[in-house]
């Protein structure tokens, strides 16, 4: 039975306006079936089905030089993404000079979680909306449209959102228009150079294992971080802090943390919470490469916190 058939069938049963119908339509158009799939959706659904292949194959090419790549992979673009994506470009919680910006945005690239305008812009709409219908990866909907599902619906994402009117200050950017436009070149090249390097082992354990591992990392933070975990701060949302992701996550599930205090740099903010993206950069800020870096002020967290 379709989803129309099934919201027609409900509204004889309980009678609504044409409008309460056509919202519940919407509510359900993100399931695999029963949709249009857009040209983009079979090109994220054919990378995804492609990585995990890769990672279910891995162990039939196990070497030891090849789990030093599944880290290498993991590390260089899990920090990509939490450092420069998230923490640099999405919520310019700090600055570093362009050269080590582009650098950051492009070890993220190789992290195969699409390019920077894309993931910036669907990450800043979910601060707009969080846990709202309007949010790209709503909890709301469900552990697993949070987790992946929703990548895979562009139309929907778009009916939610709106297109990418939020990224101006990188779609100003040649390098950021580069990247948008080439994305896939650049993951292919990176696959023909494990190839080259070590075989099917570094690729099935650099490209298969190592971004999937980091993928569902990066999902975890989307749809766990929403659902179980500890709240220190007063949000307008379901966020949590999970203790035990902090380290595999660079520091990214301390997201209560980050909710209350979206532009910090230092999302781990106790000295007890580890946050690797953090100590990246605070590095940086040392040796003077990043400036203008925020954290929240103590009357910020005074005013944040939760009275117990």
């Amino acid at each position: 039975m379709s989803v129309t058939s099934t919201v027609e069938e409900n509204h004889q049963k309980n009678p609504s306006t044409p409008a309460a119908v056509e919202e519940e339509k919407k509510k359900r158009r993100w399931v695999f079936w029963d949709r249009r799939w857009r040209r983009l959706d079979y090109v994220k659904f054919s990378a995804s089905f492609t990585v995990h292949s890769l990672a279910l194959l891995a162990p039939f090419y196990f070497t030891w030089s090849a789990l030093w790549v599944t880290f290498l992979f993991y590390t260089i673009g899990g920090l990509g993404i939490t450092v420069s994506y998230h923490r640099n470009l999405a919520h310019r919680s700090f600055k570093v000079p362009k050269w080590l910006e582009y650098l950051l945005a492009y070890c993220a690239l190789l992290a195969i979680q699409g390019d920077p305008i894309d993931w910036v812009s669907t990450h800043r709409y979910h601060h707009q909306f969080t846990d709202s219908e309007r949010d790209p990866h709503s909890p709301k909907e469900g552990f697993w449209f949070s987790h992946l599902l929703w990548i895979y619906d562009s139309a929907y994402l778009v009916s939610k959102c709106g297109r990418r009117a939020n990224v101006e200050d990188l779609k100003r950017q040649w390098f950021y228009r580069f990247l948008q436009k080439t994305v896939l070149f650049h993951i292919l090249g990176l696959g023909f150079f494990l190839f080259y390097l070590g075989g099917m082992s570094f690729v099935t354990w650099g490209m298969g294992v190592g971004a999937a591992l980091e993928v569902h990392v990066t999902c975890l933070i989307n749809s766990l971080c929403h659902i179980w975990g500890t709240r220190t701060w007063k949000t307008n949302d379901t966020s949590r802090n999970v203790w035990w992701l902090s380290v595999f996550s660079f520091g990214e599930s301390w997201h209560n943390n980050h909710h209350a205090f979206e532009s910090s740099a230092r999302q781990g903010l106790e000295w007890w919470q580890i946050d690797i993206s953090w100590y990246i950069v605070r590095f940086f800020e040392i040796i003077g490469l990043a400036t203008d870096v925020k954290v929240p002020t103590e009357a910020q967290r005074r005013r944040m916190a939760i009275v117990r």
